[in-house]
């Protein structure tokens, strides 16, 4: 327990000084972006992509443990399959919610059916799927290799959304990658410090929801036996 609460102290204290240096380092550092480029909306692109990466990571994890649970159910890697859709859907809407007011400023609409979109929205409905499904349809061992299986499915989709832009083009900017014009050195730090601070969000939230799932899924197992000794 002690070990436990040593490592949620770290993470909280790194998290929450990584995102306040991000807020300062967005609105004070960062220059102001072309006009073309959304202007001071641009600033968003410092939270936008960071979340997007996160929201990779924890399909990676939703992957590693759907696809460990398939193999060799446990609860610890069901907790972590489910830990990771949850992270998934949470990132997903961060991104979904910023990416249209960003766009609003530079493209001049909030949303196009953007292949890059397109595929993002699939595989946060995926996650989220997941989600609600693990909620309504019970807590058996069919019903748990489902859902794996469903997270697989969800992390499959991820590579597309990254590769969408280069082989279906579309709207969508191609800002820090081989022929998206770059970015400025400032830029380049304080969205190297954002992936910073939303990679150590993100393993916050994904440990706090596994750990949640494993001791709920001891609280059950209390319950199951102290009705089993009622019985007897």
């Amino acid at each position: 327990m002690t070990g436990s609460k040593a490592i949620y102290s770290a993470l909280c204290g790194a998290s929450a000084l990584t995102m306040l240096g991000l807020f300062f380092a967005t609105f004070d550092y960062a220059p102001l972006a072309q006009l073309g480029a959304g202007g001071f909306a641009q600033k968003i692109f410092y939270f936008h992509v960071p979340a997007a990466y996160a929201m990779y990571l924890s399909g990676v994890v939703c992957l590693i443990g759907s696809a460990a649970f398939l193999l060799k159910p446990s609860p610890a890697r069901d907790a972590w399959a489910r830990s990771g859709a949850e992270a998934a859907v949470f990132f997903g809407a961060v991104v979904l919610t910023s990416g249209p007011l960003w766009a609003k400023k530079a493209w001049g609409v909030y949303w196009t059916w953007d292949p890059r979109l397109t595929t993002l929205l699939l595989s946060v409905l995926v996650y989220a799927s997941a989600v609600l499904l693990r909620t309504f349809v019970g807590n058996g061992d069919a019903e748990k290799r489902f859902l794996a299986a469903f997270g697989v499915l969800g992390t499959v989709n991820l590579p597309i959304i990254h590769l969408s832009v280069r082989k279906w083009g579309g709207n969508h900017p191609t800002v820090i990658t081989k022929g998206g014009g770059g970015v400025s050195p400032e830029m380049g730090r304080v969205l190297g410090f954002g992936f910073l601070a939303m990679t150590l969000f993100a393993i916050l939230i994904l440990w706090l929801r596994a750990r949640q799932a494993m001791l709920e899924h001891e609280l059950a197992e209390l319950e199951e036996r102290g009705m089993d000794a009622l019985e007897q």
